[in-house]
């Protein structure tokens, strides 16, 4: 295999179009021939590979290819998403989608891990081993995080051809030392990348709205405001129409409020959707990152 530099914790080595080849098994100049286990067929010839290298010691070849754009058919649908903590998401349907808190759920069995590594000697192979088992739990709090959100992102997606989110200042957010590892176990920020990305792949809209909406005290039936609530609000009545709302479900209602369109928008983009698609796919093909997939060596 490359040698890799030893700087980062993750390492790569790309390959462009003359270092390797793509058949039955993935070829690299200077290393060989190397068994791969493919996660789907490539949709076109490959102009270059990186190999990556994770802190758990686990192989992987990104290919880059060109694609043309995948356009779902339109629909009418329109959601407001509000992000929290407690619950992960609640949509203005009504649902609300729990997040699986993988950080929560192997804390202590991190900081186990992590105290055994304190305790052997640097430079040890028993160090080496403490090290590498605390990365490799890393790796699967990350795997099963980025899991949950690929594959409700897509739904998403799939389902609604309009999604409304509230811009959060999550950076900001991290400086409050009580919630900071609650919400870095969420992935709010990598959620919104995902919705942002597959929305163009996909020929949907993804609208950002200001985080100084007041979306939570705002009544979304008379649009009546009463003032900032505490957190530990999670119900409240409208003094004004006397409506009985669940404070994130409210949220997010405003929020489909706030960044939807209107009927006639909406309609008229409905006229211009067939020019619109042809456009786009007549365009240049988009340049996408098509394939991870597990090396093993041969």
């Amino acid at each position: 295999m490359p040698r890799f530099k030893k700087r980062h914790s993750t390492q790569t080595a790309r390959f462009t179009l003359r270092g390797f080849s793509v058949g039955t098994k993935l070829y690299l100049a200077k290393i060989g021939s190397i068994k791969v286990q493919w996660s789907r067929a490539l949709p076109s010839e490959p102009s270059s590979v990186t190999i990556i290298k994770d802190p758990s010691g686990r192989y992987f070849a990104s290919f880059v290819v060109e694609k043309e754009p995948e356009l779902l058919l339109w629909n009418d649908t329109s959601i407001g998403i509000d992000l929290g903590i407690t619950t992960f998401a609640t949509l203005s349907t009504g649902q609300k989608i729990e997040a699986p808190k993988p950080l929560k759920r192997y804390l202590k069995k991190l900081a186990r891990l992590q105290k055994t590594l304190s305790r052997c000697e640097k430079g040890s192979n028993r160090r080496q081993a403490a090290k590498l088992k605390v990365a490799q739990l890393h790796n699967r709090i990350k795997d099963i995080r980025t899991d949950f959100l690929h594959k409700l992102s897509t739904q998403l997606i799939i389902e609604n051809q309009e999604i409304n989110l509230e811009d959060l200042n999550v950076s900001g957010m991290l400086k409050n030392r009580r919630l900071s590892k609650a919400i870095s176990d969420l992935g709010w920020r990598q959620f919104r990348t995902m919705l942002e990305a597959k929305a163009i792949m996909y020929g949907r809209d993804v609208n950002i709205i200001s985080c100084w909406e007041p979306t939570s005290q705002t009544c979304s039936c008379c649009g009546h405001r009463e003032g900032r609530k505490q957190l530990g609000i999670r119900e409240w009545q409208c003094l004004n129409c006397g409506v009985f709302h669940d404070r994130d479900i409210n949220a997010a209602l405003n929020i489909k409020a706030a960044g939807g369109h209107s009927e006639a928008i909406n309609g008229c983009r409905r006229e211009c959707k067939s020019e619109v698609n042809s456009a786009v796919l007549s365009d240049a093909s988009t340049r996408l990152v098509d394939k991870q997939l597990e090396l093993f060596a041969s």
